[in-house]
């Protein structure tokens, strides 16, 4: 008999084997034999054999799961950062590479470059935010993969590392003290988790995107204009539009976006701001954690290949958001909201007198921002943010009535500063949006910083 105080009697271990005894992870770690931990009865040193990749039939008839584990093996390669992007850009890749993906032809290009020039001169009619655009490109699902990733790195990285990081924290610091190795590769573990179902996710909504602006967020580099041909050929298919006027629209559109955030320096941080916020609201509640991890361990059977693969896929550390992670969201929302708003205003000026098509096209991208592709809602249930602008036509109908009221300076005015945006309150009653406000006055730059600092800082006349 050993004279471990750990292990109980016949050398089996005891309570106290297990460093994560009264966590969210004693249930996954219990290795007691015969076990009613979800590892039923495997030790560590059991499971690390089968992340070696050493799986096979054996006396008792188990399934080879070499497979399966040698999959788990490869995502838990080292990496830096809370997140392996190697694993989310190869299966993101990986999905688009599932079905043809052709290259964009010469021609394709070209279009692309005509309409967005085109797109440009007639948005030079309606707003005095310049041209955004210096370069334009058509891209393949798989290039709109890579091009856009580092704007994925900087919305996703902050999610990631707080979601690891929270994980950790919910352990008592005894615990923590006691795991050492082991809660470093839970670590691990839960970022190529989060790997594999961002990848997914990107992968399938490159499937879909039409262009860089599509979910409101600039994914490209600035000033650069692009679209994926084979997706608006897709979704120009059945509609009673050519695809002319279809590539046009997109092409207004994509160069609206390139104007507000070319002329708008301070948006895209304000953005990813919210995201950021998202992101350090995650609070990991150890009790609650430890439920819901234990109500899905407790049908998972080490012997079954597909039981294991459903628990990686099942969304095992898809925690509740808390307080602070709504009120991020809802930032966000409203902020997307005004954008895609701000976009469908001046486009549906800049196309009032040249295309017939423009209201259907209109209805049909505004139905497709405001619920969300399927891709959409995979992305937002994978990773848990909302990148679309549920409020998308009260802010339209809010920008239109302020230039119908005051004119277009004073529409595109309102992005002076982040504290003139409007608020959810206006967006309920976008009618009545500096409703009181008269058509602005030539002001010289003095006087135009005088009337901004009483608009930031409140006018005393008005109390």
């Amino acid at each position: 008999m050993s004279d471990d105080p750990r292990n109980g009697p016949d050398d089996t271990p005891g309570d106290d084997a297990n460093p994560f005894k009264g966590t969210p992870f004693e249930q996954f770690f219990s290795g007691g034999a015969g076990g009613g931990g979800a590892m039923g009865g495997m030790d560590l040193n059991a499971l690390a054999g089968m992340f070696g990749g050493q799986g096979g039939p054996g006396a008792g008839g188990m399934p080879d799961l070499g497979a399966l584990f040698g999959q788990l093996q490869s995502l838990m390669q080292p990496y830096d950062g809370a997140l392996n992007w190697d694993v989310a850009t190869d299966l993101a890749r990986k999905s688009v590479a599932a079905s043809p993906d052709p290259s964009p032809t010469p021609g394709q290009a070209g279009a692309i470059a005509d309409a967005v020039r085109l797109a440009d001169h007639w948005l030079d009619e309606v707003t005095d935010f310049p041209s955004g655009v210096t370069s334009t490109a058509a891209w393949s699902r798989a290039e709109w993969i890579v091009n856009t990733l580092e704007v994925w790195k900087v919305l996703v990285e902050p999610v990631a590392e707080q979601s690891v990081k929270g994980i950790g924290n919910a352990l008592p610091a005894e615990a923590q003290a006691a795991a050492g190795p082991i809660l470093g590769m839970v670590g691990k573990a839960v970022g190529a988790m989060l790997a594999s179902q961002v990848g997914s996710g990107i992968g399938v909504l490159a499937g879909e995107v039409l262009g860089t602006s599509d979910i409101g967020l600039p994914l490209s580099a600035p000033g650069k204009a692009a679209l994926v041909p084979a997706n608006v050929t897709a979704f120009a298919e059945g509609l009673d539009v050519t695809e002319d006027d279809v590539l046009l629209y997109l092409a207004l559109r994509e160069a609206a976006h390139m104007r507000l955030f070319g002329s708008v320096p301070w948006l895209r941080e304000h953005l990813t701001g919210a995201v950021t916020d998202y992101a350090s609201g995650v609070e990991i509640n150890a009790e609650a954690l430890q439920q819901r991890m234990e109500e899905q361990l407790r049908g998972v059977d080490p012997a079954d290949p597909e039981s294991m693969q459903q628990l990686l896929e099942g969304g095992l550390f898809d925690l509740p958001r808390s307080p602070a992670q709504a009120a991020a969201l809802e930032r966000l929302e409203i902020a997307l909201a005004l954008v895609e708003g701000w976009v469908d205003e001046v486009v549906g000026q800049a196309t009032a007198e040249r295309m017939p098509a423009a209201g259907k096209l209109q209805e049909l991208v505004r139905r497709r921002r405001a619920a969300g592709g399927p891709a959409e809602q995979t992305f937002s249930a994978l990773v848990g943010l909302e990148l679309r602008p549920r409020r998308l036509r009260d802010a339209s109908t809010l920008w239109g009535s302020l230039r119908t009221r005051q004119g277009a300076e004073a529409r595109d005015g309102v992005w002076t500063h982040p504290d003139l945006l409007p608020t959810s309150a206006d967006l309920d009653d976008p009618l009545g949006f500096r409703e009181d406000a008269t058509a602005p006055t030539d002001l010289d730059d003095a006087d135009f910083d005088a009337e901004l600092r009483k608009l930031l800082d409140g006018d005393p006349s008005d109390e």
